[in-house]
């Protein structure tokens, strides 16, 4: 199965983003803690170019504590500012407003410099659909301004919010990019719920899903879904969990539908615990990957045109 969504919005969003750009002083740019390679808009660094930057790892209390530590020092060692945020506890904003402080500093010492009145933070959020951005601002600003929900397209416009008195924000709405180059990508995305379900095919998100987490937390899946022994087969796991479950249709046979849709929503509800579907090492062997293949391609186009020469 191909995973792409980009509708009309998305485009008309990115052109408003490039558009405020010179409006604000940072960005806030808003990952997905379960997966924070996936949920990266690649766009995003061609459009906020040298803007400063803050990355928010949303979602931290449904997200692998240790690999969320990973991902921290993988930002710190390419020079970037991150920070994980629950979104669910009041403490959470102040390390946000920390960070821009810290990112926009230059700023407003060239400002004093030139005998300008200090002003608030004026900065920009963005982030992929339903990576939690309403549920962020809500929590930065103090009070419910932003609509939630667990369905990617909640916020429609861009709209500034005050934080207190040390920062004014824009929210954007959520914006992917018109192609998926690594479908793995688009299989994170969608089991997270970043793309829309109706635009899926739900028992092959929800069979990459329990196969990523049989190799990965094994002792999740036994524990939720009362199973001894995971079974070699993915889809035999994933019989087994429906029946498990009660997902049955008449005659005993696993309703598969029901049963993917039971997987997804205990995933993302987070039922199975604090688990993460990708690493920073994941990220750095899919660039190693990369990196050896073309250098095979190049090694191939030279050696051809050595043999021509000949």
């Amino acid at each position: 199965m191909t995973i792409q969504w980009y509708p009309g919005h998305m485009e008309k969003a990115k052109r408003q983003v490039a558009e405020q750009l010179k409006r604000v002083d940072a960005a806030v740019e808003l990952v997905d803690a379960r997966i924070p390679f996936s949920s990266r808009n690649p766009m995003l660094d061609q459009i906020l170019q040298d803007k400063p930057r803050v990355v928010v790892l949303t979602k931290s209390d449904m997200a692998d504590p240790d690999v969320s530590a990973q991902w921290l020092r993988f930002y710190e060692a390419q020079g970037a500012e991150a920070v994980t945020l629950n979104a669910l506890q009041s403490k959470g904003a102040k390390p946000v407003i920390d960070k821009a402080e810290k990112v926009t500093a230059p700023i407003f010492d060239k400002m004093k410099q030139k005998g300008i009145r200090p002003r608030a933070i004026r900065a920009m959020i963005l982030g992929i659909p339903n990576v939690g951005k309403s549920t962020v601002i809500n929590r930065l600003v103090g009070r419910k301004t932003a609509k939630t929900g667990d369905k990617p397209g909640i916020t429609k416009a861009q709209q500034w919010l005050k934080v207190g008195n040390k920062m004014e924000l824009l929210d954007t709405p959520g914006i992917l990019w018109p192609k998926f180059e690594d479908q793995m990508v688009g299989y994170r995305l969608a089991a997270t719920g970043a793309i829309k379900d109706e635009r899926l095919d739900l028992e092959d998100i929800a069979l990459y899903l329990t196969r990523l987490l049989k190799e990965r937390y094994p002792q999740a899946l036994k524990e939720r879904y009362r199973i001894e022994e995971l079974p070699a087969d993915d889809h035999d796991l994933f019989t087994q969990i429906g029946s498990k479950r009660g997902c049955l249709q008449p005659g005993g046979y696993v309703d598969e539908e029901q049963c993917a849709a039971l997987i997804l929503r205990e995933f993302r509800d987070g039922k199975l615990g604090r688990l993460s579907l990708e690493t920073p090492s994941d990220h750095e062997e899919k660039k190693d990957t990369h990196a050896s293949s073309n250098a095979e391609k190049s090694s191939d186009i030279m050696s051809r045109d050595k043999d021509a020469d000949v």
